[in-house]
């Protein structure tokens, strides 16, 4: 058998195993389960013979107060509890036991008495009920049938007195089964745990130990030590296999780890090398912005462009000088502002200095409407956000159309969110262009939709956790971009200082143009 056994594979193995502990298991049940039932079904049999016969006795009870005070007032409602009353001892009769095999001669005398006795009472009661007038017959029959009530009383009685003697004595005769019952399932419920034990340490034998050798071996490889020795198991089943397989994984890890280590060795002195490649890079670009910031002196554009404005004006060029003041003003917004997020009323500005060049440019052809139903001051969003929505609106949507159009810029507040929204009837787009738009955004691929577009749509993204940038358009119809940007609290000092450097980026900024912008 044990040979047998040890040739058999784990499924197998687990599949015998199941099944014995299933049959034990059964066996078990099976066994308290038949001797419960001799329990229970002896206990049952005495309740059910004893409340058959109190039933009975109740209900005759019943029956006769009811008999009584339907006889003295004849209403439909003590008829109505007559009649309930009389039904339910005559199902009470019915019931009880009356076999000779089972009940004993005694309480089939006492039944029968029962039985007889409640039909000649019916009989009795019903002839009562049904006479119309009450006289001297009346009356003693009436009292003859007093007196039936009280026989069967006494009859109930000695049949629940045999009933209760009957049962004691057939409770005594199995009381010794009944306290052998509990050594009974107690020697069952060992002789199943036996086996169980003996079924447990042999599945232990075959695949827990092999498991706790593999487990001790693995956690000396955990710790880089591949010295030990390779395990032995004779199981030829899966177990057996496992073993040997992990003997030669053993091995040729650490064959492995070894050529990591030196690959390893490898990698970092390549990546130390990169490391310098691209430090180099990055201060060879940094001398490239120092030589590109040399060439364009920011201050001399600025005074050359003072200059002209005032050249301009004592000319009695207006428009000119407007022009170059709005012009002056966009060069000194976009190299020395240095903030990430700005007021909304610093970018507002920018947009109406840049919308009036392009007016200028365009004519009468771009009609442009500025809508602010917020506090401008309060309102911080992020710098260079403005302009670049409405240069791409006039780029790509309004100049390319012949007569021209128009450009709002709609800024509002709903709780702490600020919805801004630039709309233009330009060309507009189809939708699956604008999805193509909007696959680029998310795909950072600023090459198919402008530098502009796709810096305002990451900066947002990544300065706001729920800000966000979303595309409308149709095609003949326009284009209309939102953004939406949370506002946080600003404190009394952070305004201050944001009203400092304000105050200092407004000086030498000259007259600007007024657009409508409520």
């Amino acid at each position: 058998m044990k040979n047998i056994w040890i040739s058999l594979s784990l499924k197998q193995k687990l599949k015998a195993f199941t099944i014995i502990v299933i049959s034990v298991m059964c066996v078990s049940v099976l066994l308290n389960f038949q001797l419960m039932k001799v329990f229970s079904d002896s206990f049952e049999e005495i309740l059910d013979d004893n409340s058959r016969c109190y039933d009975f006795q109740e209900a005759l009870n019943q029956e006769s107060k009811t008999f009584n005070a339907y006889v003295r007032r004849r209403t439909e409602e003590s008829r109505a509890e007559y009649e309930r009353a009389r039904d339910r001892a005559a199902e009470c009769v019915l019931a009880l036991p009356f076999d000779y095999e089972r009940i004993g001669r005694e309480r089939f005398a006492r039944t029968w008495n029962v039985v007889n006795g409640y039909e000649n009472y019916s009989s009795a009661r019903d002839q009562i009920l049904q006479s119309k007038e009450v006289n001297k017959e009346y009356v003693t029959k009436l009292y003859q049938v007093y007196d039936m009530q009280s026989y069967l009383q006494i009859y109930a009685s000695r049949l629940v007195e045999a009933t209760l003697k009957e049962e004691n004595r057939s409770y005594q005769e199995k009381e010794g089964l009944f306290h052998s019952i509990p050594y009974l399932i107690l020697i069952c419920s060992v002789g199943m745990t036996a086996i169980a034990v003996y079924l447990s340490r042999t599945i232990g034998n075959l695949v827990i130990h092999p498991l706790e050798k593999l487990v001790a071996a693995s956690r000396e490889i955990e710790r880089n030590d591949f010295s030990g020795n390779d395990l032995v198991a004779e199981n030829p089943d899966e177990m057996g296999e496992m073993v040997r397989a992990f003997n030669r994984m053993k091995h040729a890890t650490a064959g492995y780890i070894n050529t990591l280590k030196k690959n390893n060795e490898m990698a970092s002195r390549l990546h130390r090398e990169e490391l310098e490649k691209i430090e180099m890079e990055k201060r060879l670009d940094a001398a490239r912005l120092e030589i590109l910031k040399s060439q364009i002196n920011p201050h001399f554009l600025f005074n050359t462009l003072n200059m002209i404005a005032c050249m301009a004006k004592l000319e009695g060029a207006a428009t000119t000088e407007k022009m170059i003041t709005s012009l002056s003003n966009l060069f000194r917004y976009n190299l020395k502002t240095s903030e990430q997020i700005v007021p909304l009323e610093q970018e507002l500005r920018v947009v109406r200095d840049y919308m009036y060049i392009q007016q200028m440019r365009f004519g009468g052809r771009i009609q442009f409407e500025c809508q602010v139903k917020a506090d401008a001051k309060q309102i911080r969003i992020p710098a260079f956000t403005l302009q670049p929505l409405v240069e791409n609106a006039i780029i790509h949507g309004l100049s390319k159309k012949e007569q021209g159009g128009r450009l709002l810029l709609k800024v509002w507040q709903k709780d702490e969110l600020v919805i801004v929204s630039v709309a233009d009837t330009g060309l507009g787009m189809a939708e699956e262009e604008r999805k193509k738009l909007e696959a680029a955004l998310e795909g950072k691929r600023t090459a198919k939709v402008g530098i502009g577009l796709g810096n305002i749509y990451h900066r947002i993204h990544s300065i706001y956790q729920d800000g966000q940038l979303r595309i409308f358009s149709k095609a003949g119809s326009g284009t209309v971009i939102q953004m939406w940007i949370p506002q946080r609290k600003v404190s009394a000092a952070e305004t201050a200082s944001e009203n400092e450097k304000e105050t200092l980026a407004e000086e030498g900024t000259g007259d600007v143009p007024d657009v409508d912008c409520r």
